[in-house]
């Protein structure tokens, strides 16, 4: 794991660390409107950072997924594989060239996200450049890699200002139960995308085609268990980030509820989305009552 280097507020950024902070903000607000908008729920330094490392996420993940890469898969892991690199070097020594790679050492380095974290996260994107279906096992593994830990991340940045190994450890299995079930509910959503343009199937059930109301109904109970779990943890989180978790929480909820009625066949060939007007009601309510325990 690299050093953790202390976050004392505003002051401990350098004018490059700023450059890299406004580049990580400007990767969420072009690709992600309800992350962007949940975020403005998290109190700083909080903020920054959770942007810092989804923002290396989105890039990562821009990689295995966008046409714009072009080239194969070796093509693709090699692009990959540089990004894994340059970040590994800007954990142990606190720098990089690539302004997006900066902001998320600089982040990691402040609230102790290391190797143990990075690793399974790049390894899960590099599933995505070679396996096209998964059984229970191997889908497992790609969830905890490709998501999980991402929350594990998240969980260091809320309790950054808090530190005890205890207090992480009581509210780690909701971090990752959150993001097991925002993977999850993906997977039913861009059922229609991933078959057809990303040639994927990460739901046990391969045979897309022959999706019905039992299969659909058996994957958003275990959505719905993973998001009960996590919202039993969200009263225990900081102040800082409980707003913001407790709205994303909601978000993912309603989705749950939307997918859950709407048909399998619906499913398979359009996104299911929460209308703007009902996003805004969700924050509106986290604002409002979020912060309380």
């Amino acid at each position: 794991m690299s050093t953790v280097r202390p976050f004392t507020g505003a002051s401990a950024w350098s004018t490059y660390d700023e450059v890299a902070i406004q580049s990580a903000a400007a990767v969420i607000s072009a690709y992600s409107t309800s992350f962007g908008l949940a975020s403005r729920l998290l109190a700083e330094p909080v903020r920054t950072h959770v942007r810092n490392i989804y923002a290396l996420v989105r890039i990562a993940d821009e990689i295995v997924d966008s046409p714009e890469v072009g080239g194969d898969a070796a093509h693709r892991e090699t692009v990959l594989t540089c990004l894994e690199e340059e970040t590994a070097r800007a954990l142990r020594h606190g720098y990089s060239s690539n302004l997006v790679v900066h902001a998320f050492a600089s982040t990691a380095r402040a609230v102790g996200i290391g190797a143990d974290l990075v690793d399974p996260f790049f390894d899960s994107m590099r599933t995505d450049l070679y396996v096209t279906s998964h059984d229970r096992a191997s889908l497992e593994r790609y969830i905890y890699g490709s998501a999980e830990v991402v929350g594990l991340m998240c969980l260091h940045a809320f309790l950054a200002d808090q530190p005890g190994a205890a207090r992480y450890a009581d509210l780690a299995p909701g971090a990752r139960r959150l993001g097991a079930a925002f993977q999850k509910v993906n997977f039913v959503r861009d059922l229609a995308e991933d078959r057809d343009l990303l040639g994927r199937s990460y739901l046990a059930e391969p045979a897309h085609d022959m999706f019905t109301v039992a299969q659909r109904d058996a994957l958003l109970d275990d959505i719905d268990s993973d998001l009960e779990v996590a919202g039993r943890a969200i009263p225990l989180l900081p102040s800082s980030s409980r707003r913001a978790v407790r709205a994303a929480h909601a978000l993912f909820c309603e989705l749950s509820c939307r997918l859950r009625m709407t048909p399998p066949e619906q499913i398979r060939r359009e996104r299911v989305s929460v209308p703007s007007s009902v996003k805004a009601r969700l924050l509106a309510r986290a604002l409002v009552t979020g912060g309380a325990r």
